[in-house]
């Protein structure tokens, strides 16, 4: 399984990353030879017809992999779509904070996460 830290960029940067992770056959085929996922569930994922519903399916089957795996997909990312490794190895992102009735726009980090401030 991921650890939390991965968890929660995952969460953080999901939106973007379900809607622009290519998870095109060859991506697949790339993800399966390094194993990081296993052929079954790149079939599987390959059969989704609408991007983002592919995305969701092979984020979840990521997330239940192990920390090596994970890291694996991360190489094949950097690989093939670079500008995305940024919303999984660093504390970019965005996190949305509702204060009253509105939704301040911040940017996340960790510490601020974690400290509660």
């Amino acid at each position: 399984m991921v650890t939390f830290d991965l968890w929660m960029k995952l969460t953080v940067n999901a939106s973007q990353l379900l809607d622009e992770i290519d998870s095109d056959r060859a991506f697949l085929d790339e993800l399966g030879s390094v194993t990081c996922i296993t052929w079954p569930q790149k079939e599987y994922v390959s059969n989704i017809l609408q991007r983002r519903e592919r995305n969701v399916k092979l984020l979840e089957f990521l997330t239940r992999r192990s920390v090596a795996d994970f890291q694996k997909f991360i190489s094949v990312l950097a690989k093939e779509q670079a500008h995305l490794v940024p919303l999984l190895i660093t504390d970019g992102g965005e996190t949305f904070l509702c204060n009253s009735s509105k939704l301040l726009k911040q940017p996340f980090t960790f510490g601020v996460f974690l400290s509660g401030g």
